[in-house]
């Protein structure tokens, strides 16, 4: 290989890298509620808000839309609204798909996968922050889905529940929710313990069940606002 054609090529990367970055800049603030639901992203905002060109950000508003977590506008993107309709469709594949990830976990699941999920467990119950719970919750999902060993389960839970964390602006920190949620994972910990891939992935599934509902009824809240 020549030296411009290395040079080229490095320099690509380093373009692909850059563009990546952005990306998972982005989508982080868009998770974390810097943009709430229907904010429109504007590219000359963006670019002046990250500075950067606009090629990343519009590479990066694309990648998004790709993700479900933006819509065309007529300007742009706008951050997904959802409907109740969406919560709906989202959660249907997510149960299904989870509950394969919950069986898989209790027995394909190493010790230290095992010994993680103990304690990010332990930590979130130690913990009284509220925030800081359901991020603990929320790692010990995405821990869960790493120890099932499927990659395209894993990236497809991905996906869906960063959609559902959109929507999560209609929430509050319930400390009765989280204790709940706690004690659900005790059963799904108690299953993956014991290596009962059946009582995992009805205890995943009930849990599931619960969130969902929850979420229905804090649009329905909303609505009633309106």
């Amino acid at each position: 290989m020549s030296t411009t054609t290395a040079a080229t090529g490095d320099a690509g990367g380093d373009r692909a890298e850059a563009a990546a970055q952005h990306y998972r800049r982005i989508r982080q603030d868009i998770l974390d509620g810097a943009f709430p639901a229907g904010t429109v992203m504007h590219e000359t905002a963006l670019t002046e808000r990250y500075g950067v060109s606009r090629t990343p950000i519009r590479e990066a508003l694309a990648r998004l839309e790709h993700d479900g977590l933006l819509d065309r506008a007529a300007r742009g993107y706008r951050v997904r609204s959802g409907t109740p309709e969406d919560v709906l469709d989202i959660y249907e594949a997510r149960i299904a798909l989870e509950a394969v990830a919950a069986a898989n976990a209790a027995t394909r699941a190493t010790e230290l996968e095992l010994a993680r999920l103990e304690g990010l467990h332990a930590e979130a119950g130690a913990t009284a922050d509220l925030t800081a719970v359901r991020r603990l919750h929320s790692a010990w999902h995405q821990e869960l889905w790493a120890a099932a060993h499927n990659a395209t389960v894993l990236s497809l839970l991905t996906r869906l529940t960063a959609q559902l964390r959109i929507y999560d602006s209609r929430r509050s920190e319930d400390p009765s929710d989280l204790e709940q949620s706690h004690a659900e994972h005790e059963q799904i910990m108690a299953a993956l313990r014991t290596r009962d891939a059946g009582a995992a992935r009805s205890a995943i599934s009930a849990h599931l069940d619960r969130s969902r509902d929850l979420r229905l009824r804090a649009f329905a809240a909303t609505l009633s606002e309106v």
